[in-house]
Formats: structure tokens, C-alpha cells, sequence
């Protein structure tokens, strides 16, 4: 299994218990599909240089997981899916 780094973009409306469960939720998809998530860290709500999805800003949240990449294909699919996410990007952890 690789380290990965996923970096993701909730919308800034939803309130505390909502980002919450979402986070939850996102994280649930990847340990449910056999990654472990070593390492959470909440930037909290930033503004965007720009518009995405009529949205002006956006909580961010940067993990790190070990995980295969069928674990990945499966978050990637769900994360497209889900309206709260804004954006999301997946690299490899290079510690």
C-alpha cells in the first residue's frame, strides 16, 4: 500500500454537526475500502482565489492516507458524487 495526501474543499455553509458528519462520511468510504487515515488536518474556511461552484468560499481539509488504489477510484467516484464536496485532489505522500 501507498501514502497518499488528499486534500478536500467542503462547501463554507454547512454548519458544525454537518461538516462533521461529512468528514466522517468521507473518511468512513476510505477506511471501509481498507485505508487507514494517518493523519487529519482542518484548515478551516478560506477564501478562493476565484469562483467554484458558485461558491466563494470553502472549508478545507488535508488527510493522509495508506491506501490501494481501488480505495482511491472508489473515494474519487463518491467524492464527484457528493454535493457538499467542491473540490478534491489526490497525490502521493512523498515522506
Amino acid at each position: 500500500m501507498k501514502k497518499y495526501e488528499i486534500m478536500y474543499i467542503l462547501t463554507a455553509t454547512l454548519d458544525d454537526a454537518a461538516r462533521e458528519a461529512e468528514i466522517a462520511k468521507l473518511h468512513g468510504i476510505l477506511e471501509s475500502n481498507g485505508a487507514k487515515v494517518t493523519n487529519v488536518n482542518q484548515w478551516g474556511v478560506k477564501d478562493f482565489a476565484y469562483e467554484m461552484k458558485k461558491q466563494k468560499k470553502g472549508f478545507y481539509v488535508v488527510i493522509k492516507v495508506t491506501a490501494e488504489k481501488a480505495c482511491l477510484d472508489e473515494f474519487t467516484r463518491l467524492a464527484k458524487l457528493d454535493n457538499s464536496v467542491i473540490r478534491f485532489l489526490i497525490t502521493v505522500d512523498q515522506d
